[in-house]
């Protein structure tokens, strides 16, 4: 079966940012869509564009990260990796989720001069509810502008080595 693999932005980003232009251009295989409204809007926009899929690699921005590990506690099944970048999993709608597990592989960039997500307490929810979690503390800022093209996307999207 092959891989489905997803970008979703943050709260104010969109398809069209750094990210979601760096990913179509590399990656066009890649499901890159406009997510917008309220958290319960967003992902049934994304639920609706994933309900056909499997064998998912999700990678989340901010607060799509929030909503990739919404979505892969809800769809285990089908998730086969989560890449995390900055991921808004300290906000209050994540809370149902801290008293669960997964032992999903999850791979988190955060940058420890982050002024909008602080790298702390994310580290801390993540390595409670990911089992298999493997946390990069890197020197950048939230949007990773100093990491993000130099992270082995390769490797983490397809496998390869």
């Amino acid at each position: 079966m092959n891989d489905t693999r997803v970008f979703i932005h943050g709260l104010e980003g969109s398809s069209h940012g750094t990210k979601g232009v760096f990913f179509r251009e590399r990656y066009p295989d890649m499901l890159i869509d406009d997510f917008h409204g309220t958290l319960d809007e967003r992902m049934d926009k994304l639920n609706s564009l994933l309900s056909q899929e499997r064998s998912l690699i999700m990678v989340g921005s901010s607060y799509g990260g929030l909503m990739a590990a919404i979505f892969a506690f809800n769809n285990q099944e089908r998730v086969r990796r989560l890449i995390l970048l900055a991921p808004a999993i300290v906000l209050d709608v994540f809370e149902p989720y801290l008293q669960k597990r997964t032992d999903l592989p999850v791979i988190i960039y955060h940058g420890k001069n982050d002024d909008i997500i602080p790298v702390a307490p994310v580290h801390e929810i993540a390595s409670r509810v990911f089992e298999n979690l493997t946390f990069n503390t890197v020197e950048d800022d939230h949007v990773l502008s100093k990491t993000f093209k130099s992270i082995d996307w390769d490797n983490l999207l397809y496998d390869r080595t």
